[in-house]
């Protein structure tokens, strides 16, 4: 434990770096971006547009914010025309979605805040941008993991950064080659997944997670980009000396989370039968296994498997599952 005036000063630094921030994001202004909204207002206009027909509830819980303050502004963007309501299969909740008119509204908003966001960024060379974008992604997955509520966990999850698709790469064609004897052909084919990442990464709607352990790399883990509507889950690792803490879990839960986050309504994972221990993480996540398929890769023969989490469906993953397709 740091001491009290390391404490202070810790704490000095991060309400400055606040104020700052602030400042730069104009959040102090009566509305957002000139708007006739406030910071609360269009941060819930926001995921109103992002999602699926979501609930008060879910809105309040991603926001933070009291249920009734929730309910107050909701209320106000139904008098404004903004709003419309559909009784869910729960009657106590309404399906939420934005009308013609709300869109219209959110429309100017986004198009200000990129506008904004584009003019902050070209100021700044391809390396400073680079450097920002992975110190906020550092800062997001430091104090998501931060904030959860189980025991502390004795691990990191943190954005990739140069040299760690390397390491993916030998770690996956080591393990794999150890632990169920495939061939180099896997290591290739990592290889190029790993490749096809870095050269079409788009920070917007695909993510990597790396997992550490006082500065060593335990596992990884990636989202990335199908079609408009599907994510795929990538290049799951968690190294023997580390399976057992709950970074398996915890990667995949972090894919779930930004994928909701990002707008998307289905994540699918190509995954093999071998591969016991990873789709047990999968099924307790929700994904079902739709088919699977015999084939002939990596030196051995195989069974492929298709999984999918519907992020539309508001259910628990114990919910019944439906047999899988065989083909």
């Amino acid at each position: 434990m740091p001491s009290q005036a390391e404490l202070d000063r810790r704490i000095a630094t991060i309400r400055g770096f606040n104020r700052f921030y602030t400042r730069q994001i104009g959040v102090l202004q009566d509305g957002l971006l000139g708007s006739a909204f406030s910071l609360a207002e269009a941060r819930l206009l926001y995921e109103l547009a992002l999602r699926d027909q979501p609930t008060a509830t879910e809105l309040g819980k991603e926001l933070s914010l009291d249920a009734g303050y929730v309910s107050r502004m909701l209320r106000g963007f139904e008098q404004r025309g903004l709003l419309q309501k559909t009784p869910a299969a729960d009657k106590r909740q309404f399906l939420l979605s934005l009308t013609a008119q709300g869109r219209a509204a959110f429309a100017p908003l986004d198009a200000r805040a990129r506008a904004e966001i584009a003019a902050t960024l070209g100021a700044l060379t391809e390396m400073p941008q680079r450097r920002l974008l992975a110190a906020m992604a550092t800062i997001e997955a430091i104090l998501t993991t931060g904030s959860t509520r189980r025991a502390e966990l004795p691990f990191l999850l943190r954005p990739h950064r140069p040299g760690d698709m390397g390491w993916v790469i030998g770690r996956h064609a080591a393990l794999y080659a150890e632990e169920y004897g495939w061939s180099e052909e896997f290591e290739a084919f990592v290889a190029e997944i790993a490749a096809k990442f870095i050269r079409n990464f788009d920070a917007k709607r695909e993510r990597c997670w790396i997992a550490e352990m006082d500065g060593a790399i335990m596992g990884s883990g990636f989202l990335v980009s199908q079609s408009r509507t599907v994510a795929q889950l990538r290049m799951l690792l968690v190294e023997p000396q580390a399976r057992g803490l709950g970074i398996g879990r915890k990667l995949v839960d972090e894919c779930i989370r930004f994928a909701r986050q990002a707008g998307y309504r289905k994540i699918t994972l190509w995954t093999n039968s071998v591969l016991r221990a990873a789709r047990r993480l999968y099924e307790e996540a929700g994904f079902e296994l739709v088919r699977e398929e015999p084939h002939q890769n990596f030196g051995q023969n195989l069974i492929g498997q298709i999984w999918e989490l519907d992020l539309q469906v508001r259910s628990t993953p114990q919910a019944k599952r439906r047999p899988p397709r065989r083909t």
